[in-house]
Protein backbone atom coordinates (compact mmCIF):
# COMPACT_ATOMS: atom_id res chain seq x y z
CA UNK A 1 0.00 0.00 0.00
CA UNK A 2 1.20 3.37 -1.01
CA UNK A 3 1.81 5.76 2.10
CA UNK A 4 1.17 10.04 1.59
CA UNK A 5 3.70 11.35 3.67
CA UNK A 6 1.91 15.05 5.35
CA UNK A 7 3.23 17.87 6.51
CA UNK A 8 1.01 19.57 8.80
CA UNK A 9 1.41 23.63 9.65
CA UNK A 10 -0.43 25.08 12.14
CA UNK A 11 0.21 27.49 15.53
CA UNK A 12 -2.37 25.46 17.58
CA UNK A 13 -0.77 22.39 19.59
CA UNK A 14 -4.42 21.44 20.70
CA UNK A 15 -5.50 21.78 16.70
CA UNK A 16 -2.11 19.48 15.19
CA UNK A 17 -3.18 16.79 18.47
CA UNK A 18 -6.75 16.82 16.86
CA UNK A 19 -5.28 16.13 13.54
CA UNK A 20 -3.09 13.41 14.41
CA UNK A 21 -6.14 11.20 15.65
CA UNK A 22 -8.50 12.84 12.51
CA UNK A 23 -5.28 11.30 9.68
CA UNK A 24 -4.52 8.18 11.72
CA UNK A 25 -4.92 6.11 9.01
CA UNK A 26 -3.49 3.00 7.27
CA UNK A 27 -2.54 5.32 3.49
CA UNK A 28 -1.42 8.11 5.53
CA UNK A 29 2.01 9.52 7.19
CA UNK A 30 2.72 12.79 9.11
CA UNK A 31 6.58 13.37 8.37
CA UNK A 32 6.49 16.57 10.17
CA UNK A 33 4.74 19.13 11.68
CA UNK A 34 5.55 23.08 12.34
CA UNK A 35 3.90 25.79 13.41
CA UNK A 36 4.88 29.13 11.28
CA UNK A 37 4.87 29.42 8.24
CA UNK A 38 8.69 30.66 7.47
CA UNK A 39 9.17 26.91 9.10
CA UNK A 40 6.57 25.76 6.25
CA UNK A 41 8.62 26.66 3.69
CA UNK A 42 12.25 25.43 4.89
CA UNK A 43 10.10 21.36 5.66
CA UNK A 44 8.66 21.44 2.37
CA UNK A 45 12.18 21.96 0.77
CA UNK A 46 13.58 19.72 3.08
CA UNK A 47 10.89 17.10 3.05
CA UNK A 48 9.17 17.15 -0.09
CA UNK A 49 5.94 15.60 1.01
CA UNK A 50 3.06 14.65 -0.75
CA UNK A 51 0.79 16.86 1.00
CA UNK A 52 0.49 19.97 2.91
CA UNK A 53 -2.09 20.84 5.81
CA UNK A 54 -2.09 24.47 6.37
CA UNK A 55 -3.47 27.28 8.03
CA UNK A 56 -4.74 29.97 6.33
CA UNK A 57 -3.14 32.70 9.42
CA UNK A 58 0.32 31.74 10.62
CA UNK A 59 3.02 33.58 12.13
CA UNK A 60 6.12 34.94 10.35
CA UNK A 61 4.50 34.36 7.09
CA UNK A 62 0.53 33.22 6.03
CA UNK A 63 0.05 29.69 4.51
CA UNK A 64 -1.40 31.57 1.15
CA UNK A 65 2.10 33.13 0.79
CA UNK A 66 3.63 29.96 1.63
CA UNK A 67 1.77 28.09 -1.00
CA UNK A 68 2.37 30.07 -3.77
CA UNK A 69 6.19 29.98 -2.78
CA UNK A 70 6.14 26.32 -2.20
CA UNK A 71 3.86 25.42 -5.58
CA UNK A 72 6.95 27.55 -7.55
CA UNK A 73 9.62 25.36 -6.69
CA UNK A 74 7.29 21.95 -6.31
CA UNK A 75 4.51 22.15 -8.16
CA UNK A 76 3.52 18.82 -7.67
CA UNK A 77 3.00 18.81 -4.01
CA UNK A 78 -1.01 18.96 -3.07
CA UNK A 79 -1.21 21.98 -0.17
CA UNK A 80 -5.14 21.85 1.77
CA UNK A 81 -5.77 24.53 3.92
CA UNK A 82 -7.46 23.87 6.83
CA UNK A 83 -8.98 27.35 8.42
CA UNK A 84 -11.60 28.67 10.86
CA UNK A 85 -12.26 31.59 8.00
CA UNK A 86 -15.20 30.69 5.80
CA UNK A 87 -14.75 34.10 3.89
CA UNK A 88 -14.99 32.98 -0.01
CA UNK A 89 -12.46 35.65 -0.92
CA UNK A 90 -10.00 33.97 1.22
CA UNK A 91 -10.53 30.34 -0.54
CA UNK A 92 -10.29 31.84 -3.61
CA UNK A 93 -7.30 33.25 -3.04
CA UNK A 94 -6.05 30.01 -1.56
CA UNK A 95 -7.28 28.02 -4.45
CA UNK A 96 -5.30 30.69 -6.78
CA UNK A 97 -2.19 30.34 -5.26
CA UNK A 98 -2.17 26.80 -5.84
CA UNK A 99 -3.97 25.48 -3.34
CA UNK A 100 -6.13 21.72 -3.82
CA UNK A 101 -8.48 21.35 -0.93
CA UNK A 102 -9.93 24.21 1.26
CA UNK A 103 -11.97 22.50 4.78
CA UNK A 104 -13.31 24.34 7.54
CA UNK A 105 -12.14 23.08 11.01
CA UNK A 106 -15.69 23.00 11.77
CA UNK A 107 -16.18 20.69 9.73
CA UNK A 108 -16.35 16.33 10.20
CA UNK A 109 -12.41 15.08 10.30
CA UNK A 110 -13.96 12.68 7.22
CA UNK A 111 -14.13 15.85 5.34
CA UNK A 112 -10.79 16.41 5.39
CA UNK A 113 -9.58 12.80 4.58
CA UNK A 114 -12.20 13.23 1.25
CA UNK A 115 -10.00 16.49 0.57
CA UNK A 116 -6.80 14.38 0.83
CA UNK A 117 -7.99 11.31 -1.13
CA UNK A 118 -9.27 14.27 -3.96
CA UNK A 119 -6.41 15.80 -3.81
CA UNK A 120 -4.50 12.88 -4.82
CA UNK A 121 -6.60 12.27 -8.05
CA UNK A 122 -5.55 15.79 -9.08
CA UNK A 123 -8.82 17.08 -7.97
CA UNK A 124 -10.06 20.40 -5.99
CA UNK A 125 -11.96 19.65 -3.00
CA UNK A 126 -13.51 22.76 -1.18
CA UNK A 127 -15.80 22.34 2.25
CA UNK A 128 -19.54 21.78 1.37
CA UNK A 129 -21.04 24.81 2.88
CA UNK A 130 -19.05 27.27 0.48
CA UNK A 131 -18.18 25.05 -2.36
CA UNK A 132 -20.91 26.38 -4.57
CA UNK A 133 -19.86 30.41 -3.54
CA UNK A 134 -16.24 29.40 -4.26
CA UNK A 135 -17.06 27.87 -7.61
CA UNK A 136 -18.51 30.89 -8.49
CA UNK A 137 -16.13 33.24 -7.46
CA UNK A 138 -13.29 31.77 -9.07
CA UNK A 139 -15.16 30.99 -12.41
CA UNK A 140 -16.24 34.90 -12.20
CA UNK A 141 -12.39 35.80 -11.79
CA UNK A 142 -11.15 36.62 -14.87
CA UNK A 143 -7.48 36.24 -16.16
CA UNK A 144 -6.89 39.87 -16.05
CA UNK A 145 -8.11 40.25 -12.45
CA UNK A 146 -5.43 40.79 -9.84
CA UNK A 147 -5.93 41.55 -5.90
CA UNK A 148 -4.47 44.21 -4.46
CA UNK A 149 -1.68 41.73 -2.81
CA UNK A 150 -1.05 40.47 -6.26
CA UNK A 151 1.14 44.30 -7.04
CA UNK A 152 2.95 43.21 -4.27
CA UNK A 153 6.46 40.90 -4.54
CA UNK A 154 6.45 38.16 -2.28
CA UNK A 155 9.70 39.86 -0.31
CA UNK A 156 6.64 42.52 -0.05
CA UNK A 157 4.39 40.13 1.06
CA UNK A 158 6.72 39.43 3.45
CA UNK A 159 7.64 42.36 4.98
CA UNK A 160 3.86 43.31 4.98
CA UNK A 161 3.18 40.76 7.54
CA UNK A 162 5.82 41.39 9.98
CA UNK A 163 5.15 44.97 10.48
CA UNK A 164 1.35 43.94 10.86
CA UNK A 165 2.71 41.64 13.44
CA UNK A 166 4.64 44.17 15.39
CA UNK A 167 8.11 43.67 14.35
CA UNK A 168 10.68 46.97 13.97
CA UNK A 169 12.35 47.35 10.92
CA UNK A 170 15.60 46.03 12.33
CA UNK A 171 13.99 43.10 13.61
CA UNK A 172 12.22 42.44 9.94
CA UNK A 173 15.89 42.67 8.84
CA UNK A 174 17.40 40.43 11.04
CA UNK A 175 14.66 37.63 9.97
CA UNK A 176 14.82 38.11 6.44
CA UNK A 177 19.01 38.48 6.47
CA UNK A 178 18.58 41.83 4.55
CA UNK A 179 19.50 45.26 5.65
CA UNK A 180 17.32 48.06 7.77
CA UNK A 181 17.59 50.11 4.56
CA UNK A 182 15.96 47.38 2.28
CA UNK A 183 13.66 47.00 4.65
CA UNK A 184 12.26 50.15 4.63
CA UNK A 185 12.21 50.65 0.73
CA UNK A 186 9.80 47.82 0.88
CA UNK A 187 7.29 49.35 3.18
CA UNK A 188 7.14 52.94 1.54
CA UNK A 189 6.02 50.74 -1.88
CA UNK A 190 4.06 48.70 -0.02
CA UNK A 191 2.41 51.95 1.21
CA UNK A 192 2.64 53.09 -2.11
CA UNK A 193 0.98 50.39 -3.80
CA UNK A 194 -1.77 49.81 -1.63
CA UNK A 195 -2.60 53.50 -0.91
CA UNK A 196 -1.70 53.48 3.22
CA UNK A 197 -0.13 55.81 4.73
CA UNK A 198 1.07 54.54 8.11
CA UNK A 199 2.02 51.51 9.65
CA UNK A 200 -0.90 51.31 11.56
CA UNK A 201 -2.82 51.30 8.49
CA UNK A 202 -1.01 48.48 7.26
CA UNK A 203 -1.36 46.65 10.43
CA UNK A 204 -5.87 46.67 9.52
CA UNK A 205 -5.01 46.27 5.90
CA UNK A 206 -3.15 42.93 6.69
CA UNK A 207 -6.06 41.57 9.16
CA UNK A 208 -8.80 42.72 6.81
CA UNK A 209 -7.05 40.23 4.18
CA UNK A 210 -6.45 37.37 6.73
CA UNK A 211 -2.33 37.82 6.59
CA UNK A 212 -2.61 38.36 10.63
CA UNK A 213 -5.10 37.72 13.43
Amino acid sequence: MTRWRLLLADDHDIVVEGLRRVLDQPDLEIVGVVNNGRSLLRAAKEIQPDIIITDVTMPLLNGIEAARQICKSNPDVKIIFLTMHPDVTFATEALAAGGSGYVLKNSAGDELLTAIREAMKGHVYVTKSIAEAVKHGLSSRSNTWRSPLDKLTSRQREVLQLLAEGLHVKEIASRLNVSPRTVEFHKYRIMDELGLHSVAELGRYAARHGIVT
